[in-house]
C-alpha cells in the first residue's frame, strides 16, 4: 500500500476550511499534514496533530509535503502557485485558477517542465445535481440534446463592500466567483464551443463589481446558456435540458456546502443526499412526467482523482488544459460584453 499523500492547505478562510481541509481529511489515501494560517489557531484546533505554519516559505521547506492547495484570495493565486511549483510541490488552485489565461499558461508550462501536477479545484463536477444531469443525458431519454441551461443563482440584497470579492479589487465579481463552476461543467460535457456571447452586469444599487452574467456558448446544433445573479430571491430551475425527445428540469442546489458549513462530516447520515422534494422531473414524448432520483454528491471524488493522478494509476479528471480554457472563456466573456458582439472561439493552437 502506498504511503498517504501529504497535503498542505494555504489559507484557512471559508475555502480552506470548508472546501479543502474538510474534504482532504475525509479522502482515503490523503493526509492533511499542514495548514498555512497567518493569524489564529483555528486549523490546529480543528485538526489536532497537523503542522500549523505562519508562512508559505516554512511550509515549502518541509520536503515531506507532496501537494499544496492554494486557498488564498483570487488575486494572488498565480504568485502563490508559482512559488509552490518552483519549490517542487504539486498544486491545486481554488477557483478562479488564475485571473488571466497568460498566467494560467505560465503555470501549466512550469508544471510540465518540473514534471508536476497543477490543476483547478472544480468540486462542482461532484455535485448531486450535476451528476444526475450527466446520468439523464447518458441515458438517451432526451434524444439529441438541443438546449442546456444552467443557473447558479443567489440572493444577496446588499453589496458587501468590505469583502474582497465585492470591494472592486482584482479577482472580485460574480463572473470570477461562480463563472468557473458553470463554464467548467459545460466544457467537461461538451468540449470547446465555437463562439461565445456574454452580458456581464452590475444589477444591485451600490455594487462596484459584476453581480450578474449570462453567457451563451454556441456548439453545432446545441445551445448552451450559463447564467448567474445575486438578485434571485426566488430562484428558478438549476438545470433545464431540452432534447428532441424530452425535457429534464432540476431545481435546488447540492447540499454538501451547507452541510459542511453546519459542521457535518462525510460520514454523517445522509451526507450528500438531497431531500426528495428537490428531485428533477423528466418529461418525455408519450410518457407521464417522471421524478428522477438525485444521485448523491461527494466532493471527495475530486481529491480522489488528484490522488490517483499523483500515484500514476489514473489521469486527472480536471485537467490543467481545461482550467486554461475556463480562464480564457472568462476573458472572452468580458471582451464580448465590452464590445457588444459574439466572439469566435478557437483553441486549436492553445498551450
Amino acid at each position: 500500500m502506498s504511503a498517504p499523500i501529504r497535503v498542505a492547505v494555504i489559507g484557512y478562510g471559508m475555502a480552506g476550511r470548508i472546501f479543502h481541509t474538510a474534504v482532504v481529511n475525509a479522502t482515503p489515501g490523503m493526509e492533511l499534514a499542514c495548514v498555512v494560517q497567518r493569524t489564529g489557531n483555528d486549523a490546529a484546533e480543528h485538526y489536532p496533530g497537523i503542522k500549523l505554519t505562519r508562512s508559505i516559505e516554512e511550509m515549502l521547506a518541509d520536503q515531506s509535503i507532496d501537494l499544496a492547495i492554494v486557498a488564498t484570495p483570487s488575486h494572488n493565486h498565480f504568485e502563490v502557485a508559482e512559488q509552490c511549483l518552483r519549490a517542487g510541490k504539486n498544486v491545486v488552485i481554488d477557483k478562479p485558477f488564475t485571473l488571466t489565461s497568460d498566467e494560467a499558461a505560465r503555470l501549466i508550462h512550469l508544471a510540465r517542465e518540473r514534471q508536476l501536477i497543477v490543476t483547478a479545484y472544480q468540486n462542482r463536477r461532484w455535485d448531486s445535481d450535476f451528476k444526475t444531469v450527466k446520468q439523464v443525458m447518458a441515458s438517451g431519454a432526451l434524444g439529441r440534446l438541443v438546449v442546456y441551461e444552467a443557473h447558479y443563482d443567489r440572493f444577496r440584497q446588499e453589496p458587501r463592500l468590505k469583502v474582497w470579492r465585492e470591494n472592486g479589487g482584482p479577482g472580485g465579481g460574480l463572473l470570477f466567483d461562480l463563472g468557473p463552476h458553470l463554464i467548467d461543467q459545460a466544457i467537461s460535457l461538451f468540449g470547446d464551443p465555437e463562439a461565445i456571447t456574454a452580458s456581464v452586469r452590475i444589477e444591485r444599487e451600490g455594487a462596484v463589481v459584476d453581480d450578474a452574467f449570462d453567457i451563451h456558448l454556441a456548439y453545432p446544433r446545441l445551445t448552451v446558456w450559463l447564467r448567474s445573479t445575486l438578485t434571485a430571491y426566488a430562484p428558478g430551475p438549476r438545470f433545464t435540458l431540452h432534447g428532441t425527445d424530452g425535457t429534464f428540469i432540476k431545481s435546488g442546489l447540492d447540499t454538501q456546502e451547507d452541510a459542511l458549513k453546519a459542521g457535518a462530516t462525510f460520514d454523517s447520515r445522509c451526507f450528500g443526499y438531497e431531500p426528495p422534494e428537490q428531485r428533477g422531473t423528466l418529461y418525455r414524448v408519450g410518457h407521464e412526467p417522471e421524478l428522477i432520483e438525485t444521485l448523491p454528491g461527494d466532493y471527495r471524488g475530486y481529491y480522489a482523482s488528484v490522488r490517483d493522478a499523483l500515484l500514476g494509476v489514473a489521469p486527472l479528471q480536471v485537467t490543467p488544459e481545461q482550467a486554461w480554457r475556463t480562464t480564457r472563456l472568462i476573458e472572452l466573456a468580458r471582451q464580448s460584453n465590452a464590445e457588444g458582439r459574439t466572439l469566435k472561439v478557437d483553441f486549436s493552437n492553445a498551450l
